[in-house]
Formats: C-alpha cells, sequence, structure tokens
C-alpha cells in the first residue's frame, strides 16, 4: 500500500481503525475518515472548506444473514454484503436527489451504487477508470468513500478524484474526456440548499463526460427493486486532503487537482490574452459571486491568477457543505447580494455568479439582467467572431422546449441547423456526440458548448467575457466602453426581443400539482386551432414529446405548451429537480419584433399572458398558491 501524503504511522493508524472497527456479526462498518489528519493527528488545513468533526457511516447486511467473503483478489478483500430493496430510488432529470438524512438512511446511498454497477455492462467498468467528484455540500466526505469501497468491490480498477472530493460538474465531465475514462460520479442536488436538514444527490455521467441516458437510469431503478447484496472492498478510507496516488492490491486511488484539467480547456476554448486585457483595464470592474459553493475553488485560479482579476472581485468564495446557509441557484431571487451590488450606484461593469455545482450561471450587467434565453442566443450570435474554439463557425444550435424562442431566430439568421429537445442535458450530449450540435442552453441558468458534455457556469462567464472583451479591443483610456446592456440591446434591434418570464411554485403538494397537470393535459387534447384564449389565438396546444434524431428514443409529456398564433406561449411542467414535494413551473413568453418597445419590463409586457396562464390552468386552487416562489 502506498499513500500520497500519509507517512507510515498515519497508515498505521488508518489500518489499525479500520481493523478495530470490523465486527464479526452482521455489519461491515466504514471507519471515520482521517484525511483531516496530519501524520501527527492534527487537523490540516483544508484547501477548500472547512472541514467539522469527522462523522463515521456504515453499510449494514440488512437481514439476519452476514456478510461473507466472496473473493479475495490481490491484496483486497471483497466482502458480500446482504441487502434489501428501498422504495423511492428512481432518478430523476438529473440523477437521484433527495434529503440528507434519507441518504444516510440504512444503505439508502449504497443500495443504488451497487444498483447502478448491476445495471452497467462490465466491460463499461472492470478494471477501468472512474471519476469522482463534487460540490463539497454536506455528506459529501461520507459518501466518497463509501463509492470508493463499492467501486473497489466491483472490480473497477482506478478512481480519479477531486481532492477533498471536490470537481464541478463541468469540471467531472472535462476529466472523463480529457484522461478517457469510463464515466464518473457526480456527488451535489446542484442548486439546491445543502446542509443536515436540506438535499444531496448523486449521478452517474458516461464515457464522454454526458448524463447517463435514461436506458441506464431507467435499469437502475429496476435494479433498486431487486437488489440483495452490495460488493464492499475492505479498505481504509482513502485521505483526500492532498493530491498523490494510493493503491491497494490491483485498485489505485489517484486524488487529482480538482481546478487543472478544467483550466487547460478554458484556455484551449477561450483567448485568455484578450480577456486578461479587458479585466486588467482600470475602467471595467468585474464581480462574481460563488454563492459558497463549488466554483469558490475555481474562481481565483481563472478569473485572478489567470486573467488579472482583482482579488476582491469574487465574493462568498469558500465553499461551504452548507453554502453558508444560502441557496446556491443564481438566479434574481437567491443572489440577491450580487444584484443589489449590480444595480447600486457605482456598481461594477459586469457581475455573474454560479451554483452549487457549477453548471448554472446568471449574467448581469450594470443595472441590467440578462436572460438565460437571451444569453445563449448572444453568446451563439457572437461565437464564431469572439471566441477561437468556435472560429469555424457553430455546428448548430439548440435550446430545451421551455427556453424562449430567441436562439431560433440566431439558427435561421446564421443558417445553422435547430433543435428543439426536453429539458435535461442529456438530449444534447447525443446531438453534440453526433457532431450535429455546438451551442445549447436552457432558460434555467444552464448554458453550454460541446466542449464537454454539460453545461458550464464558469464557461458562460467566460463566453461572455470574450464578447465585451472583442466589442472593446480596439477601445483606449478614457473612451466610452460598450457595456452588457449596449450588446443585448443590439441584439434585440436586429433580432427582435422576446420577452420571457418563469414562475417558480417550490414545494407544492404533488397531489394538487398532478392533477393540475393532468388537467392541462386533458384541455390541451380538446383544444383546437383558432380558439379564442382571451386576446389571444390558438395555434395548436400539446403535451410536448421528442424523438432523438441520434438513437430514435422517444421522450413524452415533457410539457403543457398553449402556443398562440403571434408566436406567444405558455408552458406548464413539473420540474424533476426538486427533492420534497413538487415544483410547479409556468413559462411565459411573447416575441416583440417593434424596438420602439424593447426596453419594457418583462413583467409589464408579460401581464396579459401571466394573467391567462394563471386563470387557464387554475393554478390556485390546484395548489392553494397565492404567488410563486422566484420569479425569473
Amino acid at each position: 500500500m502506498a499513500s500520497c501524503c500519509n507517512s507510515l504511522s498515519l497508515e498505521g493508524l488508518l489500518s489499525s481503525a479500520f481493523r478495530s472497527s470490523k465486527r464479526s456479526s452482521n455489519a461491515i462498518s466504514i471507519p471515520s475518515s482521517f484525511s483531516h489528519l496530519n501524520t501527527h493527528g492534527f487537523p490540516l488545513k483544508n484547501n477548500f472548506f472547512s472541514v467539522p468533526h469527522s462523522r463515521s457511516f456504515t453499510i449494514k447486511a440488512s437481514s439476519s444473514s452476514s456478510s461473507t467473503t466472496i473473493v479475495e483478489p490481490e491484496g483486497i478483500k471483497i466482502t458480500s454484503v446482504p441487502t434489501k430493496p428501498i422504495e423511492g430510488q428512481k432518478t430523476g432529470t438529473s440523477g437521484l436527489r433527495k434529503k440528507v438524512k434519507v441518504f444516510m438512511e440504512e444503505n439508502y446511498l449504497s443500495n443504488w451504487i451497487q444498483s447502478l454497477f448491476n445495471s452497467l455492462p462490465p466491460e463499461d467498468y472492470k478494471n477501468g477508470v472512474l471519476v469522482l467528484g463534487g460540490d463539497g455540500r454536506y455528506f459529501n466526505r461520507e459518501a466518497s468513500q463509501i463509492i470508493i469501497k463499492i467501486a473497489a468491490g466491483n472490480g473497477v480498477g482506478k478512481i480519479l478524484v477531486g481532492r477533498d472530493g471536490i470537481l464541478s460538474t463541468p469540471a467531472v465531465s472535462a476529466v472523463i474526456r480529457k484522461r478517457k475514462a469510463n464515466g464518473g460520479f457526480i456527488m451535489s442536488a446542484s442548486h439546491n440548499p445543502g446542509g443536515p436538514e436540506y438535499d444531496w444527490g448523486i449521478k452517474f455521467n458516461y464515457n464522454s463526460g454526458q448524463p447517463a441516458p435514461e436506458s441506464i437510469t431507467d435499469k437502475i431503478y429496476g435494479n433498486t427493486l431487486s437488489i440483495s447484496e452490495i460488493k464492499v472492498a475492505e479498505i481504509p478510507d482513502i485521505d483526500l486532503s492532498c493530491t498523490g496516488v494510493t493503491k491497494y492490491g490491483n485498485f489505485t486511488v489517484e486524488v487529482i487537482d480538482s481546478v487543472s484539467d478544467y483550466l487547460e480547456l478554458m484556455e484551449s476554448v477561450f483567448d485568455f490574452q484578450l480577456i486578461k486585457k479587458l479585466l486588467t483595464r482600470r475602467d471595467f470592474r468585474f464581480a462574481f459571486d460563488a454563492m459558497h459553493a463549488v466554483t469558490g475553488a475555481y474562481a481565483k485560479p481563472i478569473f485572478v491568477d489567470k486573467l488579472g482579476a482583482c482579488a476582491d472581485s469574487i465574493s462568498n468564495g469558500v465553499p461551504l457543505e452548507d453554502f453558508g446557509h444560502g441557496h446556491p441557484d443564481p438566479n434574481l431571487t437567491y443572489a440577491k447580494d450580487l444584484v443589489n451590488t449590480m444595480y447600486s450606484e457605482n456598481g461594477p461593469d459586469f457581475g455573474a455568479a454560479s451554483d452549487g455545482d457549477g453548471d448554472r450561471n446568471m449574467v448581469l450587467g450594470k443595472k441590467f439582467f440578462v436572460t438565460p434565453s437571451d444569453s445563449v442566443a448572444i453568446i451563439a450570435a457572437n461565437a464564431q467572431e469572439a471566441i477561437p474554439y468556435f472560429q469555424g463557425g457553430p455546428k448548430g444550435l439548440a435550446r430545451s422546449m421551455p427556453t424562449s424562442g430567441a436562439l431560433d431566430r440566431v439558427a435561421e439568421k446564421l443558417g445553422l441547423t435547430f433543435f428543439e429537445v426536453p429539458t435535461g442535458w442529456k438530449f444534447f450530449g447525443n446531438l453534440m456526440d453526433a457532431g450535429k450540435l455546438s451551442i445549447c442552453g436552457e432558460e434555467s441558468f444552464g448554458t453550454g458548448s460541446d466542449h464537454i458534455r454539460e453545461k458550464d457556469g464558469i464557461w458562460a462567464v467566460l463566453a461572455w467575457l470574450s464578447i465585451i472583451a472583442y466589442r472593446n479591443k480596439d477601445k483606449k483610456p478614457g473612451e466610452k466602453l460598450v457595456s452588457v446592456s449596449d450588446v443585448v440591446k443590439q441584439h434585440w434591434a436586429t433580432y427582435g426581443r422576446n420577452f420571457f418570464s418563469r414562475y417558480d411554485y417550490e414545494e407544492c403538494a404533488s397531489e394538487g400539482a398532478n392533477k393540475m397537470i393532468e388537467y392541462l393535459r386533458d384541455l390541451a387534447s380538446k383544444s383546437k386551432a383558432g380558439e379564442k384564449y382571451g386576446n389571444y389565438v390558438l395555434q395548436f396546444a400539446d403535451d410536448f414529446s421528442y424523438t432523438d434524431p441520434v438513437d430514435g428514443s422517444v421522450a413524452s409529456k415533457q410539457g403543457v405548451r398553449f402556443v398562440f398564433t403571434d408566436g406567444s406561449r405558455i408552458i406548464f411542467r413539473l420540474s424533476g429537480t426538486g427533492s420534497a414535494g413538487a415544483t410547479v413551473r409556468v413559462y411565459i413568453e411573447q416575441f416583440e419584433p417593434d424596438a420602439s418597445k424593447h426596453d419594457l419590463d418583462a413583467q409589464v409586457a408579460l401581464k396579459p399572458l401571466i394573467d391567462l396562464a394563471l386563470s387557464v390552468s387554475k393554478l390556485k386552487d390546484f395548489t392553494g398558491r397565492e404567488k410563486p416562489t422566484v420569479i425569473t
């Protein structure tokens, strides 16, 4: 056994602790993590976040049968731990998300991880390489050790894990692709709150870095209903506090730097010198709010160390297990500190925030908010001239169905292939792998490209900085700079404006929310073109379904749409990203070609459609909700 930073004394401590924790009856105890200790047993200063006292966790046999040794390959004892199926382990659009306390129930996480291995072809992991990382939220440290032990128990050859378990979701995708790994685990509930009383999540990405398709997640769920054993390697917890290699027989864990592979990729996509020229100008001020989430580990190395931004331009830059008691969702409600800064009298010129796991973004100018729907359209319209990666032009563009049609107009003007897909990044992945798609986005603050197979918050911020830097590259000191609002308003003048808003009603009673959607499906099925809805004339109404042009798979019941003859739309769907109850999302959109009306407030411009949406859906009657939780 070799370790990156443990002396023999710590190795002995780990081995002794493991031996003493083994039980002779029906449990295999996973010992407490020693990653917070140095070789003398004193606390180490953690690189990214403050590590609280060590917490223990166990994989227990769920029957009267005792654990049995099933194989002893080179240097490792593999044990079969009896278990029983657990209800409610069906994955949503972005993996399995529940309250932390649920995941900490007996074998809840272990069952799902073993069910994943039971669902994959053996050639997809046997003696292969898997990546492991997460957003630093509460329970990630314990989960890391569980996943490593079960991976080793199932014959995985090597695990690449981010230091301290930290890897953003886009970084996991980047590492999978660069290191040619077989896949990877992402420990995150994305933008959901963290901490002992809040949320945790897990998902699996495949070998091109994309989220596992439904064909796999359906198998995982099926296996959770019949699982009977968990295969566990009896190895000590791995010290994740510094980079290096630890080996146990033919199983290897390599702790890698959380930032370096991702940073290397960003440098190949963007012109860092062009962006640095902008960020070091005395007449340009930049602000980035990491929301005490995973991008805090990336912000300083990228924006400050590489691109020359001032250190004080990064706020909430230390990842914390509970995100500083905040809600790490970069929108106008939850990133209010950044919004207040950007709308202050002497606010910065450019502001951005990212979410819990680093795949979402919000972009603001001085007293100006860029909607995610506009953001992806503007990036696509400017990509070829401003971003080296796209110098040959984008291959194609795509958006999720609820996202506004602003991107459609860019695709039409540029003569690019365009796709409308269901919500969920996995639908973009197939198109990218087939060479059909370069730039895509979702109205839920997710934007990305085919540089990886996930949405990417920092990529989106760098794309916007590239556009602003390109527009100002010849500006001399003292000359008025082209601002974020200038770029957006010029875009509207060229393409027209798609007024857009989303109303979120979080943690509604599931029964009422489901009844509302069923009511709307029935209404849509009976509706006919030409019917009047207030002042709007119906073009069509349906429940959106999608046939993948690459593999032919069909996704149905993806959202109820009412589309009107003037291009206006109202859409209703239930979100799959929450951990409790149901989140009802209502999307409202209206196209406005008249530039004289482009400066209207979106809520004012959309009020007739908003009132229509609430009336048609009978939302208050079904859910009892008077007001949305979040408006974007």
